[in-house]
């Protein structure tokens, strides 16, 4: 990883293998994550390998997704169900509070 970022924020996780994951620097000063976003960060390993972890943005504050050690070469391919079941669980996630917050202002009528 570049000097001076503290990770790559996720913009997209493709269901097809063959396209990389989607991702933009975040420099070492950025605030926390957004609310749902996702954040990788990965270094090589001390034996072989990358050591690789990800992180989730929850509304107050950042928490540990996951953690990959000694992954191989092709880390991405090993990174990306998990990358992409988040992805679509704040999504959905997402959804379902837009369609509460409607339902109340609704009832509020």
């Amino acid at each position: 990883m570049p000097a001076g970022v503290r990770g790559a924020l996720v913009r997209s996780a493709p269901t097809n293998p063959i396209h990389p994951i989607g991702v933009l620097w975040l420099p070492a000063d950025a605030p926390r994550l957004p609310l749902g976003r996702i954040s990788l960060r990965w270094e090589e390993a001390s034996c072989a390998g990358w050591d690789v972890t990800a992180r989730l943005g929850l509304a107050t504050t950042e928490v540990h997704l996951g953690s990959w050690h000694a992954a191989p070469d092709d880390w991405p391919h090993l990174v990306r169900p998990t990358v992409r079941e988040v992805t679509g669980l704040c999504s959905a996630l997402a959804v379902a509070t837009a369609a509460l917050n409607l339902s109340n202002r609704l009832a509020e009528l």
